[in-house]
């Protein structure tokens, strides 16, 4: 017997209306599940994403556990880049660490394209495995280049952005040749996951929080205007996530995109009342998930009510990656008060 094709996550994006607010996690594969913690005992991240079928057994292990309405594609945001000529390596405990950072103009010149059939075919392998898996949406996301860059400037992680900010203002002709790059390869590496199978897909600009308003018009905005243009016509759903960004919400609702993500900073009534007219996602605090059962259906609770108060839509989501300190049946029972509180009302 087939399962019915559960679609609210598609038809909140479009801002349709819902059987109840559909809801998913970002990090929810992996992290705090110990299926997961057992895997990265013998595998590493990279290992796990070069495997397809395990990869899409790690994808596809929160939904069956949680019953969310969508699946987010087990990889990591900097898995094009090898493709390009950036050494890159995630170290535990450290994140994505680059060897050879750009400097300069020069550096920027000597980086390639991507042929994402040759050059991440375990990628779109498990999108076609899990689409004859999944019940639910299948999300695939790309890195957005404000954030892929400040990697590879600064040469992983960074607190303040400085050598990305200090580049991006004394070599703006290098930064902008970045940013054309960076937008070129994000355009490519997400249209073959779209034809894979891919039937949303989100923008994670995590630290573009950074910059203010200003020098997001400058720097960041006409690559992301193309990019959006340039997915639009794919015909998917197009969500835009940041974290610390909420100066820039209305900045993002510019853009052709489909749904503004929120995090926690923000609230949905604040949005809306800036003037977010577009379906949006979020936004519950992810430390709240380590905090009694009542602090989290109070918080989650006002969150779908605002979610249900403004048109045209919401999908309840973190407002960033789950812990991996979280209990899993935290988030079991939290899908599950989300599913019944919003189909109720």
């Amino acid at each position: 017997m087939t399962t019915q094709f559960n679609d609210n996550f598609l038809r909140a994006c479009r801002g349709e209306k819902t059987d109840y607010t559909p809801v998913w996690y970002m990090r929810q594969a992996g992290r705090s599940q110990p299926e997961y913690r057992k895997l990265k005992e013998k595998y590493s991240l990279f290992d796990i994403t070069h495997q397809p079928e395990l990869c899409a057994y790690v994808t596809k292990l929160p939904v069956d556990q949680y019953n969310n309405d969508a699946a987010i594609l087990y990889k990591d945001i900097m898995t094009p880049l090898p493709a390009i000529g950036v050494d890159v390596e995630i170290k535990s405990g450290i994140g994505p660490v680059i060897d050879n950072p750009i400097k300069s103009k020069e550096d920027v010149e000597k980086l390639g394209t991507i042929q994402p059939e040759e050059d991440v075919p375990y990628v779109l392998d498990t999108i076609k495995i899990l689409r004859e898996q999944l019940n639910v949406p299948l999300i695939s996301f790309g890195g957005a280049p404000f954030t892929l860059a400040s990697y590879m400037i600064e040469g992983g992680p960074s607190k303040n952005y400085n050598k990305t900010k200090a580049f991006m203002y004394a070599e703006p002709k290098a930064w902008h040749l970045l940013m054309e790059k960076l937008g070129e390869m994000t355009i490519t590496y997400v249209k073959s996951q779209i034809k894979a199978g891919a039937q949303a897909i989100q923008i994670f600009d995590s630290w573009v929080g950074t910059l203010n308003v200003q020098d997001y018009r400058l720097f960041v905005k006409p690559v992301m205007t193309r990019i959006f243009a340039e997915l639009k016509g794919e015909g998917v759903p197009l969500i835009m996530f940041g974290v610390g960004a909420s100066h820039l919400v209305n900045e993002w609702n510019d853009l052709p995109l489909d749904v503004v993500g929120l995090d926690w900073r923000l609230s949905i009534t604040e949005a809306r009342n800036k003037g977010i007219d577009k379906p949006v996602q979020g936004n519950l605090d992810p430390a709240i998930l380590l905090s009694p059962w009542e602090a989290i259906e109070e918080k989650a609770k006002s969150i779908l009510d605002q979610g249900m108060d403004h048109a045209p839509g919401h999908i309840f989501n973190l407002g960033h990656g789950v812990f991996p300190e979280v209990n899993p049946d935290t988030l079991r029972k939290l899908t599950a008060f989300i599913h019944e509180y919003s189909s109720t009302k």
